[in-house]
């Protein structure tokens, strides 16, 4: 960042003339998966449970997990190492960074200050933030976050970088093939290529149990699996509606809100299945947001449509899911599905898991130039929001998309691990998770290069993290 752009934000003389920066957005994502996953059709068989019932039930196919000698820092090291690394970003040239996780080591330290190992060569301390917890939305908070200061008087022209990791695990169980890992890296700034709508953001929050995690000794959450999907469906009710009616309130003239107004619909993925049955939610609530004299002219396909007074009484009716879910099945195929590669591939990663789905979605689609894409974000407890982005094109949207193009290649490059292995590593964690001093059980020559892993964990709790480099890999017979 040349001295001259520097001063100039710090003066906050944007061209709108009202003191923020344009365009504030995306300039860079980075995603990093473990190298090893567990195939679910296999799984399924491994855990007695009926053919399809993960495949197809969930829309799962493979799973992504951590070995112990991964946790949430090395997570989070390794992502934004690589973010930082890929678009050439000076560690002093950011000026906050946020992390979202619900994957806590410690009750007081953040991952946050973790992360600022990596900053010390560069002599810069001067970086705000801290992290940001609740369920799965905490990424989006720490996103958020990120946005409103760059947008702020706080502002002094530099980056600021969300970072949103998790390791999903579960008690064995029907759980437990909903689980994941993984870690997402943004950074944040003016002149994006990614550019968030201003004013169009819309959020619901709620108390409620239907996910949670009391039992701090334990990586494994409490679970009302029938209220979390009703409480997800609520959210994304509620979310929606509020943001048809601010679009309204800021552009009276324009078309009302509709699944038509997308190129793109986005959401947290907890299982693929569910994605699919949000996006047909979202076609719901288009349809009552017609008047009722008007349904049927506009929505003839829906005639026979079951009666219903109010949204809430919907969340379980097969009957009208199904009218839903076919009716919307063409606008699934070509607006949602291609942002679940990840999801399906990798799994549930709680926070980064909307921003893996918006990594997959520039992945697969050829032209994103000039689309406008809807993003849902939820998380239990309950948080939510739905917010709107416009992707412009130009060389920054082509440096963002050359540095997404080793995701696939790094799918493909991991290796597959029986279920029998897997849940040997599920035991090892729940049997020493938490302990100190601890010296990981687990080789590093299953790792990607330039991957940060646990090296031990001292007898005052104290973590000591390690990069895998390539002679590392190359010592240890890893296949590159």
């Amino acid at each position: 960042m040349n001295n001259r752009v520097h001063l100039n934000r710090l003066n906050g003389t944007a061209e709108n003339g009202r003191g923020w920066p344009e365009n504030v957005g995306i300039l860079g994502l980075e995603i990093y998966f473990p190298s090893q996953y567990v195939d679910q059709t296999e799984l399924e068989k491994f855990d007695g449970a009926s053919e399809g019932k993960y495949t197809v039930g969930l829309g799962q196919t493979r799973m992504g997990f951590c070995s112990d000698r991964e946790d949430v820092n090395s997570l989070c090291l390794t992502v934004l190492d690589r973010l930082v690394q890929k678009t050439g970003t000076s560690y002093k040239d950011i000026g906050r960074l946020e992390v979202g996780t619900e994957t806590l080591l410690d009750k007081s330290k953040s991952v946050k200050s973790v992360l600022m190992q990596v900053f010390e060569e560069s002599g810069n301390s001067n970086v705000e933030g801290v992290d940001s917890t609740n369920a799965c939305y905490g990424g989006t908070a720490a996103l958020f976050n990120c946005v409103n200061w760059v947008e702020s008087s706080s502002w002094d022209g530099r980056y600021a970088v969300a970072v949103c990791a998790d390791i999903a695990i579960y008690a064995s169980g029907n759980a437990r093939p909903t689980g994941g890992a993984g870690a997402v890296a943004v950074l944040v700034g003016p002149d994006a290529p990614l550019v968030f709508e201003r004013g169009l953001r819309a959020s619901h929050v709620q108390h409620v149990y239907d996910f949670y995690k009391p039992e701090m000794t334990s990586e494994y959450p409490t679970v009302d699996g029938k209220l979390s999907i009703q409480c997800y469906l609520h959210a994304l009710d509620k979310c929606y509606q509020l943001y048809c009616q601010k679009h309204a309130a800021l552009f009276p003239d324009d078309q009302p809100i509709s699944l038509n107004s997308f190129d793109a619909l986005l959401f947290h993925s907890p299982f693929c299945k569910l994605v699919q049955k949000s996006l047909a939610r979202l076609a719901l609530n288009d349809y009552v947001n017609v008047p009722k004299d008007k349904r049927e002219s506009k929505y003839p396909e829906l005639a026979s449509l079951p009666h219903f007074d109010d949204l809430s009484q919907t969340y379980f009716d097969r009957d009208i899911e199904k009218a839903m879910m076919d009716y919307s099945k063409i606008t699934f195929e070509k607006k949602t599905k291609p942002s679940l590669h990840l999801a399906t591939n990798v799994g549930n990663m709680y926070t980064p898991s909307l921003y893996g789905g918006l990594i997959s979605y520039l992945c697969e689609e050829q032209d994103p130039a000039g689309k406008r894409i809807a993003l849902f974000s939820y998380g239990s407890g309950l948080v939510s929001s739905f917010y709107s982005m416009k992707i412009t094109g130009g060389p920054a949207l082509a440096k963002l998309l050359d540095g997404l193009s080793d995701v696939k290649p790094r799918l493909l490059g991991r290796a597959k691990v029986a279920p029998s292995d897997f849940d040997a590593t599920m035991k090892l964690r729940e049997e020493t998770h938490h302990l100190a001093p601890y010296q990981p059980a687990a080789t590093i020559d299953h790792l990607f290069p330039d991957t940060w892993y646990l090296v031990e964990v001292d007898s005052r709790h104290r973590r000591h993290y390690k990069k895998y480099t390539s002679s590392d890999s190359n010592s240890n017979g890893h296949s590159q």
